[in-house]
Order: C-alpha cells, then sequence, then structure tokens
C-alpha cells in the first residue's frame, strides 16, 4: 500500500478502524499527530460562530435534542430571526475573530416561504467577506442548489452515530434520509460538513462505524464536527452515564488519521471538557472550534476563555482566505501527498 493511500482512502474496513481505536494511547495521539502536520499548520484552529437563526418546535424525536418539541426541557420555541438580526449576530462575530458563521434552524427541513429569508442571511454574511454555513434539516435537490446560488459554502448535516445504533437514538428520519440530503449538498457544489455525537450511550465500535460511514463517501466531508453529549433535563439522555474522556480524544484521533485533509472539529460539549482535555484534542487533531457563549441552545466556553487557552498554547485562529481554483487546490494536495512519500519517517510511523 502507498503513502498516498494511506493518507486519502475511501475504502476503510471496519475492522481496520476498529484496530486503530484500540492502539495504545500514545501511538494512536502520535500517528494523528504525524498525519495532521502532513496537511495542516499543527499550531492553527479554525473559528467559527454559530447562531440558531430559528429555534425550538422542531418535529424531529433526536434523542439529545432539547429543541424537539416532543420533549419538555423549558426550552422557548422562537421564530425565524429576522434578516438584520442575523447579520448583527455576523458582524460581532467576525470582529470577535470568527472566520465562519453558521446558521442553524429547528427544522425538519426548510418551508420555502422561510427560503427567501434564508437566502438574504447567506448573502449578507458573504458580503462581510466570511464564510457561511448553514443546518437546516433535510434538503431537497432544488433547495440545495437555491442555497449554493445564494453563496452558501458549507452545509451540516450529521450523522449521528453508526447505521445500526442510530435507531436508538432517532426514528423520524432514516440513515438514508441524510445520506440522500448530503448527496443533494455535494451535487450542489457545496462543501460538507458531516460529523456526529459521541457519549450517547453507543458502544466503541459504533463510534467506528460512524467514522467508517464518513471517511468511505466518494469525497470526504470538508468539516467533520465530532460532538460531546450535552445531557439536557427533559431529554431522553438525560441520565446518560459520563464518556471517559480518553474515548473522546479516541475518536478525534482516528477521525484524523482517516481523513486527513478535513477539518476535525471540537464541537458540542466543551463546556465540560477542561484546558487539558481540549489541549490533548487538538494534538489528536482537532483543529476547528466554536466560539461563542451559546452553542445553538448549549453553553459553549466564552470568547474570551478560547483565546486565553490559545495564547497559553501558541495556537492562533486560522485565517479566511478566499477559494483558490481547484486546480491550485489539487496541485497543493498533490504536494503535501508528494511530501509525505518522501518522509521515510513518517512512512514508516503510519505503517
Amino acid at each position: 500500500m502507498t503513502a498516498e493511500q494511506n493518507l486519502l482512502r475511501h475504502n476503510w474496513t471496519r475492522a481496520e478502524v476498529e484496530a486503530l481505536f484500540d492502539l495504545p494511547f500514545n501511538d494512536l495521539m502520535f500517528r494523528a499527530q504525524s498525519v495532521h502536520r502532513q496537511f495542516f499548520d499543527p499550531n492553527e484552529v479554525q473559528v467559527s460562530t454559530l447562531c440558531s437563526i430559528k429555534t425550538g418546535a422542531c418535529p424531529e424525536d433526536c434523542a439529545y435534542c432539547p429543541q424537539s418539541s416532543r420533549y419538555d426541557t423549558g426550552l422557548e420555541r422562537e421564530k425565524l430571526m429576522a434578516v438584520e438580526k442575523v447579520l448583527e449576530e455576523a458582524r460581532a462575530a467576525k470582529d470577535s475573530g470568527a472566520t465562519r458563521f453558521c446558521m442553524g434552524a429547528a427544522w425538519r427541513s426548510p418551508h420555502q416561504r422561510d427560503m427567501k429569508y434564508v437566502l438574504d442571511m447567506v448573502k449578507g454574511v458573504k458580503s462581510m467577506g466570511m464564510e457561511t454555513c448553514m443546518t437546516l434539516g433535510m434538503l431537497t435537490a432544488d433547495q440545495a442548489l437555491e442555497l449554493k446560488g445564494a453563496g452558501l459554502d458549507y452545509y451540516n448535516h450529521n450523522l449521528d452515530t453508526s447505521p445500526e445504533y442510530y435507531d436508538c437514538i432517532i426514528t423520524t428520519r432514516t440513515y438514508q434520509d441524510r445520506l440522500d440530503t448530503l448527496e443533494n449538498v455535494r451535487a450542489a457544489g457545496m462543501k460538507v460538513c458531516a460529523g456526529g455525537i459521541v457519549g450517547m450511550g453507543e458502544e466503541q465500535k459504533d463510534r467506528a462505524g460512524l467514522l467508517t460511514q464518513l471517511a468511505n463517501m466518494d469525497q470526504h466531508p470538508e468539516s467533520v464536527p465530532i460532538n460531546m453529549l450535552v445531557r439536557v433535563a427533559g431529554t431522553p439522555l438525560a441520565e446518560q452515564a459520563d464518556l471517559d474522556p480518553f474515548d473522546f480524544i479516541r475518536t478525534i484521533a482516528v477521525a484524523r488519521i482517516m481523513m486527513p485533509a478535513s477539518h476535525v472539529r471540537l464541537s458540542a460539549g466543551r463546556e465540560e471538557m477542561n484546558d487539558q482535555m481540549q489541549s490533548l484534542a487538538f494534538l489528536a487533531g482537532a483543529n476547528s472550534i466554536f466560539y461563542g457563549e451559546k452553542l445553538l441552545t448549549t453553553p459553549n466556553p466564552e470568547a474570551n476563555e478560547d483565546m486565553q487557552l490559545f495564547k497559553r498554547l501558541g495556537i492562533r485562529p486560522e485565517s479566511y482566505h478566499a477559494e483558490e481554483p481547484e486546480e491550485v487546490l489539487e496541485e497543493q494536495l498533490h504536494e503535501k501527498i508528494v511530501q509525505a512519500q518522501n518522509d521515510q519517517f513518517f512512512y514508516n510511523a503510519a505503517n
């Protein structure tokens, strides 16, 4: 097997992935950091801000979600935010150092009557020189094309967990529904943001199954958020046992090895992580965070705390660069692969 195949693969077997999870922790961390350095500056982290543009009253039954109308979590339902209010939030996020602005709505799928306002939000944020991302539920092919036409860079739609464990968490939409939306997003020419949640009672084999599903797509998601369950009173998972922090870090590291050119995002659950755990996540290959006081409806570390940790670790926010032409990106990727092939030490460590 060539070094190129080791770095960018779409044919992972479940057994191979479970073997990665079973590596001694230090070996796994070394391998993940070695891969990470082939594709990214190890001391840069991409910074995003997430704004809930429509909160609550979602008809889905996702067992982890306080926004489901099926659970009494005390969450106030809110209508779709006014476009100018969203743009005010985006300006504040940019002023605080965010380079990507993500907008989330608690919908099963967007109604056509709301699309005009959503498209105006995308256009407005894009005009500020920020990357744009949205998560609105399931998308039709036509809706994906509309969002692309407005300038949307990323669409987030998580798979949540493995195909085998999925029915234990959600029954109101199928796994294939999620895959279909991701196919519509990719076909429209947008970048894919897709990951999952760990700590929902799944086993290691399910975490392996989730990452196998993501890494074996024809094209890896450009952004892979790894969320740690935030337990919310009133949801079915409110009393779920704590996840071993090392199991979370292992998931980050395996995601980095399997999808080496993707941004791996340290996402929901950071409020529960101390500085040492977050630092281990960065060492394991996480290089994207949500930044600010709230992540949709659950707490997130305050922005100044993030910057203080960055300073202590010698980490700087990643700058946003306008998208390069596809042929330039391909040439840059080829150069990185050649560099890895010529690095005998890395080759031996990775094999």
